[in-house]
């Protein structure tokens, strides 16, 4: 009984390694009904009193379940953004929606270009995956 439930705890064991593994930085934001990706590069945050940059920030972005609303996890203490709406634009690529001169974002599955400014906070993002 005890080889049972070792081999049972190495299959599971593998099989968990599988699925993480089977994620794939060929995902693709605009083509997938659940998306979820980390982005690496410069990343900032601007506000009255923080002043935020690093050249080797993460960017976690998932899909949530609206389908066109994505939230955007930031490192180094830089607040999150939640609920942006996205159209998709071409085959691979999204962005925002009502974009314009203090509001773009740009996504694909290889590539997070951001300059979000709201209630005198500025975020930028120029990373890759």
């Amino acid at each position: 009984m005890k080889n049972a439930f070792k081999i049972l705890g190495a299959l599971m064991l593998l099989f968990t390694f599988m699925s993480i593994s089977s994620c794939s930085n060929d995902d693709d934001p605009a083509d997938n009904d659940f998306f979820a990706g980390t982005y690496k590069g410069s990343i900032s945050y601007k506000d009255n009193d923080n002043d935020i940059a690093t050249d080797n920030g993460e960017v976690f972005v998932t899909k949530i379940a609206s389908g066109t609303k994505y939230n955007f996890r930031f490192s180094n203490g830089i607040p999150d953004l939640n609920g942006l709406e996205f159209q998709k634009q071409g085959d691979n690529t999204l962005v925002m929606v009502n974009s314009s001169a203090l509001v773009y974002v740009r996504i694909d599955n290889n590539e997070l270009k951001m300059l979000y400014t709201a209630d005198g906070k500025t975020w930028r993002a120029n990373c890759t995956r």
